[in-house]
């Protein structure tokens, strides 16, 4: 995994997620305990910050609960789910990655994959 890639490069904190989505912070965070954001934190921090890849037209994409709710039920946490999402598939790492079939509405093969994660 890169440097970026562990950094959460595309991951926006809590306070500008919610001035986007016209929200309380409060409502983000609480989304995020109901299984209806993915959120991950840097090691050592306390803030949350939410990869903007899970929005479309500023709300989240429907597929992210369900993949939220895989990885749950499965025992993956917030910074194995957002390693899953964001690794390319393939041997020679050149192939697409969970988040672009997320993106491509391919719900199903996504959550399969999380489901067989650990």
């Amino acid at each position: 995994m890169s440097r970026a890639e562990t950094s959460y490069s595309t991951a926006v904190p809590a306070t500008w997620l919610a001035s986007r989505m016209a929200v309380e912070p409060a409502r983000i965070d609480a989304m995020r305990r109901a299984g209806e954001l993915i959120a991950v934190r840097e090691p050592g921090s306390t803030e949350w910050r939410y990869p903007a890849w899970q929005f479309d037209a500023g709300r989240p994409r429907p597929g992210v609960a369900r993949v939220v709710a895989a990885a749950r039920e499965s025992g993956v946490d917030e910074s194995r789910l957002y390693e899953l999402l964001t690794a390319t598939l393939g041997l020679r790492g050149g192939g697409p990655r969970l988040v672009d079939l997320l993106l491509e509405g391919r719900d199903d093969e996504v959550v399969a994959a999380v489901r067989s994660a650990r």
